[in-house]
């Protein structure tokens, strides 16, 4: 039996643009999304919010197999030295190989390098596998909205969890 590559983290490029499009597309999942499911005409991945820059992709072999997106919780001066987790994903044929794991630790190195203090992210309070990767790589619970949002019939809290750096 072969050893499974290990996944290769980079910056993402304006030419992954589809392919991450699609793979948000199929990643998407009502235990970790707030918005509806994606339909047709499809919007880019990058936008006005978020450029190649502030994407790593993880790649095994020749295919995306991921991405984690980092961006400024808001666009206050004030709190410039905090960067926010505000999206991952981990395509279905590659969850359970490390895939997620390492991104999250290139989005805590990137952070760090980019001169931040703390890092931050919203996650699910029903996204059990989410919230295990994100302690287990160090964020602790900063505080919990109860009921924030209203998913398919449930009432769902959202909980903030960050690191300092």
């Amino acid at each position: 039996m072969s050893e499974l590559p290990e996944p290769r983290i980079r910056t993402a490029r304006t030419e992954d643009d589809d392919e991450l499009a699609l793979l948000d597309r199929l990643a998407w999942s009502p235990l970790h999304a707030v918005k509806p499911e994606p339909q047709p005409p499809y919007a880019p991945f990058f936008n006005e919010r978020h450029a190649p820059e502030d994407c790593l992709v993880a790649e095994l072999g020749d295919r995306l197999a991921g991405y984690v997106l980092l961006g400024f919780p808001t666009e206050l001066d004030s709190n410039r030295h905090v960067r926010q987790i505000q999206g991952l994903a981990v395509a279905e044929e590659a969850r359970g190989r490390g895939v997620g794991r390492a991104l999250v630790r290139a989005a805590v190195d990137e952070a760090r390098r980019r001169g931040a203090r703390r890092i931050t992210l919203r996650v699910l309070g029903h996204n059990t596998p989410a919230r295990a990767l994100y302690a287990a790589e160090g964020f602790v619970v900063e505080g919990v909205m109860p009921e924030e949002f209203l998913l398919d019939g449930a009432y769902v809290d959202d909980v903030v969890m960050g690191r300092y750096l």
